[in-house]
């Protein structure tokens, strides 16, 4: 079957077709193809039932896929812990590119979680802190969504290696699309130049991977980019893709 088949199938069949029918055939069809063809399948397929998720530490998906589909709902979460530089990305994003930021956040702030489970939680549990202020926000977020974009990549982390271009994302029962899957950091580089793309300032200041302030530090050269990411906890990823 072949992509177009597949996008008439799920057209005409959507609400009888199982959406992990459709993700062994397109991950393998869409394999080396450019990230561009890779968004233009899920927006002919998804539709407005397709958003992405961007961390605000560049621009670089929300570009891609924006000039693909324009007015694309791009989901930011709001942890209440993010650096300055991080919301004033979020801010010029919304000025610049033609996509809805809808800001998510967590069902308690961070004095209200801090009164029922005590200060600096992310310091001693992080995983819960992750899951609390980022995972289940995000899962309540999804749950309109059919499919969703992701700018994850195999270079990343070990754990982040067998990343497909497109997967089925059983923990949220929907489709799960990562087309920057092959790029390498000179790939992301090379189009944020040539682009330019905007990007959040803080990687000016040897931040190269961003997450909340308290669990990111500069990362001095020579250092693997996401060793500033939850430093001296054992702690890879905060949840979200695993």
């Amino acid at each position: 079957m072949t992509l177009v088949d597949l996008e008439v199938a799920f057209r005409d069949q959507r609400g009888e077709l199982d959406l992990r029918d459709i993700v062994e055939s397109a991950a393998t069809a869409l394999e080396g193809a450019p990230a561009r063809e890779i968004i233009r399948w899920a927006a002919a397929t998804f539709g407005e039932r397709l958003c992405l998720t961007s961390s605000m530490s560049d621009a670089l998906l929300i570009d891609l896929v924006s000039r693909v589909r324009p007015g694309v709902d791009v989901l930011f979460i709001d942890t209440g812990y993010h650096f300055a530089e991080t919301v004033g990305t979020r801010d010029a994003v919304r000025q610049v590119y033609d996509v809805n930021v809808i800001d998510i956040k967590p069902s308690r702030t961070v004095e209200e979680q801090d009164r029922d489970l005590g200060p600096r939680l992310f310091g001693r549990n992080p995983d819960l802190c992750c899951y609390l202020r980022k995972v289940e926000p995000l899962n309540r977020a999804l749950e309109p969504y059919l499919a969703w974009i992701s700018g994850i990549r195999r270079d990343e982390s070990p754990s982040r290696v067998g990343t497909r271009v497109v997967e089925w994302d059983a923990k949220r029962q929907m489709v799960k699309v990562n087309p920057i899957a092959a790029w390498t950091q000179d790939d992301v580089d090379n189009y944020i130049a040539d682009n330019g793309v905007l990007i959040n300032p803080l990687h000016y200041d040897n931040y190269p991977s961003i997450g909340c302030a308290p669990c990111t530090r500069q990362v001095t050269e020579g250092e693997d980019p996401r060793s500033g990411r939850w430093a001296g906890l054992g702690k890879v990823e905060c949840g979200i893709h695993l």
